[in-house]
C-alpha cells in the first residue's frame, strides 16, 4: 500500500485498514451509522477470496467471529450501540476463552434504540462491559480518520498478541466524516497462534476452548490469570497524548472526536490568558489513571468534555483522587459541543468552580 493520502470516510477507512491488517473473515449486520463498513467489505472481501457473511443478527455475527478466531485467523464484526448491547454475553465468553475478537462500535445515541445522532454514550458499555463475571476488554478511541486506520491496525495486533477482545470505539461523527488519510503497510509483526488455535488435531494432542469451569480452584486461578494479563497490558499498552501540559492551570480532557474541539478551545483560552492544556486517552481501557494522578499531584485542575452525562468523568475523578478539581462540560448527544461552548464552560469553571453543562 502507498503512503499517499486519499480522501476517505471514516467507516471506509476502518474497513480498508481491516483488509490491510489481514482480516480473513467479516461477519456483520447493518445498523446506522456504521453500515458502510459492511457495505465496503461485502465487495472487497469477495475480491480477495475472503469470508464475508451478512449475519441474521448481531448475535449471529459476534458468535461467528468467535468461531473464526478460535481457528487462529483474524476476524471482526462492526455494529453500533444498541446492537453492541446484544453482543455483551459473547464478549464475556470471548474474554474468558481468550479469543482475539475485534469489534468496531460506531456509536449512536441511546438509551434503548435512541437515534443516529452522534454521541459518546457507550463509554461505560465498552470499558466496563455488560457481560457477566470479571473480565476486561482493550478499548481504543480514534479521534481522526487517520487514527481510524492506525488504531484498526493496532486493534488486530493487540487482540492476537494478548488473546483478548479489542473494541475500536468510534462515533457517528467520525464514521461519516471524510478526511485525508494514508494506509501504508500493516506495521505490526504477525503473531504466532500455533500454540493455541484449533486447527485440527492431526499430529498433535486435541485442544479445547471453553468457559465452563466445574473446578472452583481452577476457575479462581483462571480469573487471577486474566487480570494478571491485563496488568501487563496496562503496563505496556496504555496510550495517551497531551498538549501544553507543563504550564497548564487547567487540563481539558476528552476522548475520540471531541478531542478535536478541546484542542481548538485550548488555543482560544491561551489567547485569553488562561493557561489551558489538553489530555486525551487513546486507550480508554486500560485507562491512563497513573498519568492523570501525576498531573493532579502537580496541582493541575481538570475539565472533562464529553458527549454523554459524565461517563469518562468518573474515571478522571477517580484518578485525581481529590488532589485537584475536576469539572464536567457535557451534552448527552446530537450537535457536538462547539469550541465556543467549551471555552465558556472553562471560563465558568474557573470563575465559580461549578460544573457547567452546555445548554440545549
Amino acid at each position: 500500500m502507498s503512503d499517499e493520502k486519499v480522501l476517505i470516510k471514516g467507516n471506509y477507512a476502518i474497513a480498508q485498514a481491516a483488509v490491510n491488517a489481514g482480516c480473513q473473515c467479516y461477519f456483520g449486520y447493518p445498523i446506522t451509522p456504521q453500515t458502510e463498513i459492511g457495505e465496503y467489505l461485502s465487495g472487497k472481501m469477495q475480491e480477495l477470496d475472503r469470508a464475508y457473511v451478512c449475519a441474521e443478527s448481531e448475535l449471529g455475527a459476534i458468535n461467528m467471529v468467535m468461531g473464526a478466531v478460535s481457528t487462529g485467523v483474524k476476524a471482526m464484526t462492526s455494529s453500533s450501540s444498541c446492537a453492541v448491547a446484544l453482543m455483551q454475553e459473547a464478549l464475556s465468553y470471548a474474554a474468558s476463552d481468550e479469543l482475539p475478537v475485534v469489534l468496531v462500535n460506531v456509536m449512536r445515541t441511546g438509551p434503548g434504540l435512541g437515534y443516529i445522532y452522534p454521541a459518546q454514550g457507550d463509554y461505560n458499555q465498552a470499558v466496563y462491559g455488560g457481560g457477566n463475571g470479571d473480565y476486561k476488554i482493550i478499548v481504543l478511541a480514534p479521534s481522526t480518520v487517520q487514527e481510524c486506520v492506525d488504531l484498526t491496525y493496532r486493534a488486530f495486533y493487540l487482540a492476537q498478541k494478548y488473546r483478548n477482545p479489542v473494541i475500536l470505539l468510534a462515533d457517528g461523527l467520525l464514521g461519516q466524516m471524510m478526511e485525508p488519510a494514508s494506509f501504508g503497510e500493516y506495521p505490526y509483526p504477525e503473531v504466532d497462534v500455533s500454540g493455541w488455535a484449533l486447527t485440527g488435531a492431526k499430529g498433535r494432542e486435541a485442544r479445547k476452548i471453553y468457559s465452563v469451569a466445574p473446578d472452583e480452584k481452577k476457575q479462581i486461578q483462571h480469573i487471577y490469570d486474566l487480570h494478571k494479563k491485563f496488568e501487563v497490558i496496562t503496563e505496556n499498552e496504555t496510550t495517551y497524548e497531551e498538549f501544553n501540559i507543563d504550564d497548564a492551570q487547567i487540563v481539558l480532557t476528552a476522548f475520540g472526536s471531541m478531542t478535536r474541539n478541546i484542542k481548538a478551545a485550548m488555543n482560544v483560552l491561551r489567547g485569553k490568558g488562561i493557561k489551558a492544556g489538553c489530555f486525551r486517552p487513546v486507550t480508554l481501557s486500560p485507562f491512563p489513571h497513573k498519568r492523570i494522578s501525576e498531573l493532579a499531584a502537580a496541582g493541575k485542575d481538570f475539565a472533562v468534555v464529553e458527549m454523554n452525562m459524565g461517563q469518562m468523568f468518573k474515571d478522571v475523578k477517580y484518578a485525581v483522587d481529590g488532589k485537584s478539581n475536576v469539572d464536567l462540560i457535557n451534552r448527552p448527544c446530537g450537535e457536538w459541543l462547539s469550541v465556543e461552548e467549551i471555552v465558556a464552560g472553562v471560563e465558568g469553571v474557573m470563575q465559580g468552580g461549578k460544573t457547567y453543562a452546555a445548554s440545549i
